[in-house]
């Protein structure tokens, strides 16, 4: 008698997808709940599709049940403008310097044009997302910094006015639960106003960091444009710690808009956040990879620089944390 099944080879594109999906499931599993701070780099965001790319990774993350948060940069576009409106940056220490001014150009295309597309994006994707600045109900308070260079008349490093820039000094997270709670991604600007109303322009990665920090968040992300730290022969350093990393600035390994980056991966992970990672955001679906498999993005070739915060006393590690 003849069978009245017949069975054939399964599609082997679809099998591997299919592994994938069991692949992640573990970390799915583990980061429920959970809050992901993603820091999107304005260098980053001038190819539409990877900008697309971009929403679809975190619009996925909260679909299976994570909370991202995207916080984003955007120094190329505001250097195009000022190029346009005839105003000349000049930089101290990866900050630029900003008058009265340029911190008014600063919010226009931060707050305005930049914060709005990603929204878009996110939106096209099939997500939900609201923009906003640290203006936003009461989200951060900030406070002037000042930018340090080398005298080199004098063999040190002095301090030096670097106008209407500032850091973060105070984060209120309730419009941020009371959005993620509700099903949308905060997107937010890195514009916040000191305790006397005036508008500072802050380092996009230190605003995320200060919140990933503030929130406890599980992760905190950095995208650039470059594969991570790299040391004087351009290879990447996939693994670091505060040690490792003052010794990089003290002989000049790293400068320039790398250094503010370093500086909020430590905090954040003194602040309490598990790992804070730099990735590269040309690498499609870069934060899916780093989150979801085995090997994260640093399976070679490698796509990311991590610092991670050491295990409680006795070397013990938390049950609802992954570290690989």
């Amino acid at each position: 008698m003849e069978s009245l099944f017949s069975f054939s080879a399964p599609d082997q594109t679809a099998l591997a997808k299919a592994e994938i999906l069991t692949e992640a499931l573990p970390y799915i599993q583990r980061y429920a709940g959970q809050t992901f701070v993603v820091k999107y780099g304005g260098h980053a965001m001038g190819d539409p599709e990877a900008a697309r790319n971009f929403a679809e990774d975190v619009v996925l993350l909260k679909a299976v049940g994570i909370n991202p948060i995207v916080v984003h940069g955007g120094g190329p576009q505001i250097g195009r403008m000022l190029k346009q409106l005839g105003i000349e940056s000049t930089f101290v220490g990866g900050l630029r310097v900003t008058d009265k001014e340029t911190a008014y150009v600063a919010e226009m295309v931060l707050s305005g044009a930049i914060n709005k597309e990603i929204v878009g994006w996110i939106m096209q994707a099939g997500g939900q997302a609201v923009g906003l600045s640290g203006k936003d109900a009461g989200l951060v308070t900030a406070r002037k910094i000042e930018g340090r260079e080398a005298d080199p008349n004098r063999g040190i490093e002095r301090n030096v006015d670097i106008g209407f820039v500032g850091e973060p000094v105070a984060v209120n997270p309730t419009i941020l639960d009371t959005l993620t709670h509700n099903g949308v991604i905060p997107v937010v600007a890195p514009i916040a106003p000191d305790e006397k109303g005036e508008t500072f322009n802050i380092n996009a990665d230190t605003m995320a960091g200060a919140i990933a920090a503030h929130i406890g968040a599980a992760r905190l992300f950095l995208l650039t444009d470059v594969a991570g730290v790299l040391d004087k022969q351009g290879n990447l350093l996939t693994d670091l710690d505060p040690k490792r990393i003052a010794a990089l600035q003290a002989d000049g390994t790293v400068s320039g808009g790398m250094i503010p980056k370093l500086e909020t991966c430590i905090t954040a992970v003194e602040g309490g956040v598990d790992a804070a990672v730099i990735l590269d955001g040309r690498v499609p679906h870069v934060t899916l990879l780093e989150i979801f498999t085995r090997g994260g993005a640093g399976t070679p070739p490698r796509q990311r620089s991590r610092l991670l915060r050491p295990p409680p006393t006795g070397g013990r590690r938390r049950r609802d944390r992954r570290w690989r």
